[in-house]
């Protein structure tokens, strides 16, 4: 669903070169018209056409956004097409992984300002006011960085062994050309096109903690969106995503405790004997007591996952699958029979 052109002026009926104190009279006056307490029999409509009013007013009541919306004027069309691409790019990636503490939240549902798609494109981050931002009488609008989230993907091997693992993110960020007004001069940005911030690829290196968890957050201070007016940075969080395992051998994970099935001769079951087992760090060897059932868990102790507190590790369960000889000859054939029947107590 595109974003759709807002007349600001038209909604609170007045002229485009109306004077500020005009702007303030007219608001006040459809907003005490507008107000749901004062539409009992309509609360629906006015809270509507309330909210509507006052996206209107902040944006007009405000020097800096009215600036703005002047200046896109008739180039608007070709804005929101750059708006729209970002905001695709956000939904595509929030359907597990992207969160931007200040974007819209898709069509047709307005964004994190509470006010329409077309507001949030261009205004959410324009001028003073917004949610962490302070101005003092004679100093810029200050406004810390936005944090950023999004999921890392990792193997079980790589928890396992943790350390540095490059990766490469695709982040929206203020734009750098015009610190994220969306205007340059008299003019809309040619870089960010008036969204007021662009996508940009970054490379990190990122420490991986030795048995990191599913869903655990890991934060990179000062790597998240970029402050205006001098504001801080805000944070990267990577929130830490095992896809499927179907890698071989495969392990499941319960907490620190591994799994994994090991294939297992039927001599081996009956007789016992030794067999070669698959852990993270390297195959060993197990000692299979004889009359073992097939299925039966058995358990290599510290050979799971690092605890992250206090040391140690998690134990790894081998769960042995019997197998039966194929293509059977003749002989091997009879003695089965005879074994049978041993068990049978017919010989």
């Amino acid at each position: 669903m595109p974003i759709n052109y807002k007349d600001y002026y038209k909604v609170l009926g007045v002229p485009k070169n109306a004077a500020e104190k005009d702007i303030k009279s007219a608001y006040r006056k459809l907003a005490r018209k507008w107000h749901p307490d004062a539409n009992p029999k309509s609360p629906k409509e006015a809270e509507e056409k309330f909210k509507e009013i006052q996206e209107a007013y902040e944006v007009l009541g405000d020097a800096e956004k009215r600036r703005k919306y002047d200046v896109l004027g008739s180039d608007w069309q070709r804005a929101a097409q750059q708006a729209e691409h970002q905001r695709r790019y956000r939904n595509q990636q929030q359907d597990f992984d992207f969160n931007f503490g200040g974007a819209g939240n898709g069509p047709g549902t307005g964004g994190a300002s509470g006010f329409s798609d077309f507001f949030d494109a261009f205004f959410s981050g324009v001028g003073g006011g917004g949610a962490g931002g302070r101005r003092t009488r004679g100093a810029t609008f200050q406004r810390r960085g936005q944090d950023l989230e999004t999921t890392l993907d990792l193997t079980l091997r790589e928890a396992f062994a943790g350390g540095k693992k490059p990766v490469t993110l695709q982040l929206e960020d203020v734009c750098p050309q015009c610190h994220g007004t969306g205007t340059v001069g008299n003019g809309i940005c040619s870089r960010c096109h008036g969204t007021g911030r662009v996508l940009e690829t970054k490379k990190f290196d990122v420490t991986i903690p030795k048995g990191v968890r599913e869903a655990q957050r890991i934060r990179l201070s000062g790597q998240g969106g970029t402050g205006v007016g001098g504001g801080s940075k805000g944070d990267l969080y990577l929130v830490v995503h095992f896809p499927e395992d179907d890698s071989s051998p495969h392990f499941t994970r319960k907490e620190d405790d591994l799994y994994v099935d090991l294939p297992a001769s039927i001599y081996t079951l009956v007789l016992g004997g030794e067999v070669r087992v698959p852990t993270m760090s390297g195959d060993v060897t197990m000692t299979v007591p004889a009359g073992t059932q097939s299925n039966k868990l058995m358990r290599l102790g510290g050979r799971g996952m690092p605890h992250q507190k206090g040391g140690g590790s998690g134990d790894q369960y081998v769960r042995l699958i019997g197998t039966v000889p194929q293509n059977l000859s003749d002989k091997e054939l009879k003695l089965y029979r005879e074994l049978a029947t041993l068990r049978d107590g017919k010989a």
